[in-house]
């Protein structure tokens, strides 16, 4: 664990000495190698539970994956950022950077530890960087109303969290991930343990987000710059989905009760996002919107609590998480030529530009879950896990699967096919940084088709 977190601190000073002329040769450089290192992770040499370094960090096969997919993304957070950032003052791109490194080194220690309160802790300070970069450096003035909702749901939703985790702390004598699981059970039966039950899923259901309790991040995604949506649907909306992971080994036997409506609301949810999709002209709207369902099916995977269900929503979270980072890349190159998010303004890219619709095909085929790549894989097992929970549930997610396929074939011909219009005829080409940021998206998810088992969690 150290071998990576130590690195990404010195990040901090790196940025602050490095000359103005090599700022973002070097953080995109040291990142990039911070990435390589996290890649011996994969390396696993225990049959079962956790590697660690000391008892405050750990790591094992549900938490590698997310410290994996987090560490590669800050390299490639730095590389597509480099293009609109670097016209302003040199303190505010050591900042900027900075704040994106801060993020890494707050998700590393979330998904590194092994205390749920230190976890806790670092959920809510990924909240600081993210709002600082999505009220600063965001491209419209509904940038400050996107980083109000974005900050009070967060915080509204997991207030609730605080008090159910001192009350398990009181009840158990321990909040380590370590013991917990091996302590008896908690005799859950009365009304106030049902609100304790509640308490600690709907942070990580707002985090998600669970239908219902999504509108800040349509608003945050839209508003915030190319980084702070790339870490957005990559990594922080997958916060949630480890959380619930790691607390519904506490909170049996009420989920078998209580979890019926959330399990409802994912599933609707898939359905009615999917249709929300299909109405979007705005780009990167429908992206985030797309998000919401794919978590849905997460959610509702994780609720079953089946091994199955488990290990198809860690693929998918991996899986959406490289598909939907790439997506919000590619919004952001069209953007930055066209400067306009409205896709019918934006439209016959591929006369223009024919090697981006390349990537725009194969980015919008992953997102519909094209076999055989991971995303279909963590889809079936969901599916399949729901379905021999209860068989109506496929009438749900069999119509979200071909709601998805619509909506994605839909973007991609309304941004990409079509008569060029004469307004945006002088385009600048396809920068190799661009190829480069989209490679490194895209060839990960092609290469979990080779070895999928590290992706499977426990369940392998």
């Amino acid at each position: 664990m150290l071998k990576v977190l130590i690195p990404t601190i010195m990040l901090f000073p790196t940025i602050w000495m490095s000359s103005p002329k090599w700022l973002w040769t070097t953080a995109t450089m040291n990142s990039f190698l911070i990435a390589l290192i996290s890649l011996t992770w994969l390396k696993w040499t225990l049959d079962t539970g956790w590697t660690t370094s000391n008892t405050m960090l750990a790591t094992d096969l549900l938490s590698t994956p997310l410290l994996i997919l987090t560490c590669w993304l800050l390299p490639l957070m730095i590389l597509a950022s480099q293009n609109h950032v670097s016209p302003e003052p040199i303190n505010r791109q050591r900042i900027y950077i900075t704040l994106l490194t801060s993020l890494q080194t707050f998700l590393i220690l979330a998904f590194g530890a092994t205390e749920i309160i230190m976890f806790y802790i670092m959920f809510e300070a990924t909240l600081i960087p993210t709002l600082i970069i999505i009220t600063r450096w965001g491209n419209q003035t509904e940038r400050l109303n996107a980083g109000v909702y974005f900050l009070f749901y967060t915080l509204a939703g997991s207030l609730p969290l605080l008090v159910a985790l001192l009350l398990l702390q009181h009840s158990s004598g321990t909040l380590s991930m370590l013991i917990i699981q091996h302590t008896e059970p908690l005799p859950l039966t009365t009304w106030a343990h049902k609100a304790w039950w509640a308490g600690c899923l709907i942070a990580f259901l707002v985090k998600m987000p669970l239908y219902g309790m999504h509108l800040w991040l349509p608003k945050a995604h839209v508003e915030a710059p190319v980084a702070g949506s790339m870490i957005l649907a990559a990594v922080l909306l997958k916060l949630g989905g480890y959380g619930m992971m790691r607390m519904m080994v506490m909170l049996d036997p009420l989920s078998k009760q209580l979890a019926y409506p959330f399990i409802v609301l994912a599933l609707w949810g898939i359905i009615m996002t999917g249709l929300v999709c299909l109405r979007q002209t705005d780009l990167k709207s429908l992206i985030a919107y797309s998000s919401v369902g794919h978590m849905g099916l997460v959610a509702g995977g994780i609720l079953i609590q089946t091994p199955w269900g488990f290990t198809g929503a860690i693929i998918l979270m991996i899986a959406h998480g490289l598909t939907s980072s790439a997506l919000f890349c590619l919004a952001n190159t069209s953007y930055e030529r066209t400067h306009s998010r409205t896709m019918i303004l934006a439209r016959g890219m591929q006369m223009a530009l024919p090697l981006a619709t390349a990537w725009w095909f194969i980015a919008n085929l992953a997102n519909l879950a094209l076999p055989p790549l991971p995303n279909l894989m963590g889809e079936l097992m969901i599916i399949t896990a729901l379905f021999n929970w209860s068989p109506w549930t496929i009438v749900l997610t069999g119509a979200g699967t071909l709601i998805t396929a619509n909506y994605s074939l839909y973007m991609f011909i309304t941004s990409q096919r079509g008569v060029i219009p004469e307004h945006i005829t002088n385009l600048p080409p396809s920068h190799t940084r661009e190829h480069l940021l989209l490679t490194l998206h895209l060839i990960p998810v092609i290469l979990l088709l080779m070895k999928p088992e590290i992706t499977w969690g426990w369940c392998y």
